[in-house]
């Protein structure tokens, strides 16, 4: 299988891009720096095709990015800042637009990864039967190039699969997430780890479970639309740092409350994983 990767850089390609390459695929890596591609350690194992979306020109896209057979589109600019109207404005067009491009030459099989925050601000398990109903600039622009992309099937003939992105932590993530500061309180040998009062609840899973699932995703269509990748279980985020500290067998006092909780989304909510799980059991 021939799989085109788009923000291949990015923390969650560079995952995605080891799952295919283990299971033996023709991996296409595209992001907007090949110089940023030569340092991750996979750059030799695949073709790489750098591109900048937004600078397309009238050339055959699919020719360009070597006549994938299933193209995982992680690519988007403008995070970690949600409230950013960049994401509509500029990012949304710009997306579909690329996406149409390839599609209209070529592509036959696009998965493409969107976000839990399309769902707003509901509470509890949220399952991909809901509608949407985004409550910021991010999510607004996402779950629109999810309907721009519908529309576009009643014109072009391609399998489609959104993937609905829950929480997710790993080695490689952003330096300002939870996780990785409590990382860096460790490193620096720090007593006390300022936090939220994680009293939050939420669906985490490792980054590494998350590239197995879309590529499980993507590499199948017998199931297509929307599907949530997420772990099922909700969790607090008190429970979830307490758990991350006894796994590394480290302690350090937490200091609850310190910041306040987000306003841009509901205090307890996680995903319904099942249509997930019909897929990963058929593989």
């Amino acid at each position: 299988m021939k799989v085109l990767v788009t923000g291949a850089t990015g923390f969650i390609g560079y995952y995605v891009i080891h799952k295919l390459l283990k299971s033996n695929n023709t991996v296409i890596a595209s992001d907007v720096s090949e110089e940023k591609a030569k340092e991750k350690d996979w750059f030799q194992q695949v073709k790489f095709v750098e591109h900048i979306i937004g600078n397309e020109t009238d050339e055959n896209h699919f020719e360009k990015f070597q006549r994938p057979d299933v193209m995982i589109h992680l690519a988007w600019q403008g995070l970690p800042n949600y409230r950013s109207l960049f994401h509509f404005e500029e990012n949304l067009p710009k997306q579909y637009f690329f996406l149409k491009k390839i599609i209209e030459t070529g592509l036959k099989d696009l998965t493409v990864a969107g976000t839990c925050f399309e769902y707003g601000m509901k509470t509890g398990c949220l399952s991909e039967d809901m509608l949407p109903e985004p409550a910021n600039p991010y999510a607004l622009a996402k779950n629109s190039l999810r309907l721009f992309l519908e529309e576009l099937k009643n014109f072009s003939s391609f399998h489609f699969k959104w993937i609905r992105l829950f929480y997710l932590y790993g080695k490689g993530q952003n330096p300002k997430s939870l996780l990785a500061q409590l990382d860096i309180a460790l490193e620096k040998g720090e007593t006390v780890f300022n936090m939220s009062g994680g009293q939050q609840v939420r669906d985490y899973l490792p980054v590494e479970e998350v590239a197995s699932n879309i590529v499980a995703v993507a590499l199948q269509h017998k199931i297509t639309g929307i599907v949530n990748c997420c772990s099922g279980q909700p969790i607090t985020v008190e429970q979830l740092v307490k758990q991350y500290l006894d796994k590394k067998k480290k302690t350090i006092q937490l200091n609850l409350g310190y910041y306040p909780y987000p306003d841009y989304e509901p205090m307890e909510f996680w995903g319904d994983n099942s249509k997930l799980e019909k897929i990963l059991k058929a593989k």
